[in-house]
């Protein structure tokens, strides 16, 4: 029998939330593999708040994704088959594969992966994307030091628990901002935060003035919205801000809300500025390496939030990032490994 490719392909621009109806199932045969190309199973899957983004068909750092075509996302899987050189029957490979079973690589953009240095779903995570994010968002981007006060916004999510980590190792104060006491305590506890707003039954701004009675040296915000706000009104002279994400406004049905307290940025000579992890591709490995070592001596923690089910609830799945209900990376189980 010919095995079979499930995928979830995008049948229509979702307005607000993601719903059943965006989502196209289809099934094709298994592809067999052309010279230079390789067949991949894929294993994990990763759901990230961009992928919301990419769905809308609108100017942004990458094409949006296309009606009828197999939905962005990145996946860790292992070769089965292969003609290509430099990639062999066994080996686990990492890259944006799409939502479904089986892919075909010509090997660009694709990046070998050893689960006995990590378990495979911390390759869509701490050293994946959001990793990357973390490190290059919170180092380049944001410039903290030692002795800076640095408050992330989504501290319980893939990339603002790392963020809150990493100013851990570099001698900052951290503060993070999530939903939820169970959160807040996650963050303080296990992750090592100095404290933690609970956003959800706190007034951020008091909040703020709290537990950074010096200000805020560096803001790495996930989330936009009335908590940017928030920190824009705590900021030091000289203050960098870093635009990541703004999940409070991918499913808005009105015009996103923009900051209303930015003169904050004059006032204190502050920049903000927005990043992409892309930017950075050609340092991965770099910043991969000092993760690892920091993963290894007990410095840098990781979490991985799987859902099993398969590729076919990936739609409901999706949706637990838009409701917070996530801690940590959200990965769904595709396989067994």
């Amino acid at each position: 029998m010919t095995a079979i490719n499930h995928q979830i392909r995008l049948a229509a621009r979702p307005v607000g939330l993601p719903q059943e109806n965006v989502w196209q199932r289809t099934e094709e045969p298994v592809p067999e593999p052309a010279e230079g190309q390789f067949l991949v199973k894929l294993l994990y899957l990763s759901l990230d708040p961009a992928m919301r983004g990419w769905m809308n068909d609108g100017k942004s750092y990458v094409p949006p994704v296309g009606i009828g075509e197999v939905m962005r996302a990145g996946a860790v899987g292992r070769v089965i088959a292969s003609k290509h050189p430099k990639f062999a029957v066994g080996e686990h490979v990492v890259s944006t594969f799409g939502v479904q079973e089986y892919a075909l690589s010509d090997g660009r953009a694709v990046t070998k992966v050893d689960p006995k240095l990590a378990p495979l779903p911390v390759w869509l995570g701490t050293l994946g994307m959001p990793g990357m994010t973390a490190y290059f968002g919170l180092l380049e981007v944001g410039e903290a030091k030692a002795g800076e006060t640095v408050v992330v916004s989504g501290a319980a999510g893939a990339v603002g628990g790392v963020v809150g980590q990493i100013a851990k190792v570099k001698g900052c104060r951290v503060v993070g901002i999530a939903g939820g006491a169970d959160k807040c305590k996650y963050v303080v506890e296990e992750l090592g935060f100095d404290a933690c707003i609970d956003y959800k039954n706190e007034d951020v701004k008091k909040g703020l003035k709290q537990h950074c009675p010096k200000g805020i040296d560096v803001y790495f915000d996930n989330v936009g919205g009335e908590i940017l706000d928030a920190a824009l009104t705590q900021i030091t002279r000289g203050a960098r801000i870093v635009i990541c994400g703004a999940i409070s406004q991918y499913n808005n049905t009105t015009p996103v809300t923009g900051p209303s307290n930015y003169l904050s940025l004059l006032v204190n000579r502050a920049s903000m500025k927005g990043m992409v992890v892309f930017d950075y591709a050609d340092r991965y490995a770099i910043a991969g390496r000092e993760m690892a070592g920091w993963l290894a001596a007990g410095k840098l923690k990781t979490r991985e939030d799987i859902t099993e089910g398969g590729i076919q609830v990936f739609p409901e799945t999706l949706l637990k990032l838009f409701r917070g209900d996530n801690t940590g990376k959200l990965v769904l189980k595709i396989a067994e490994a």
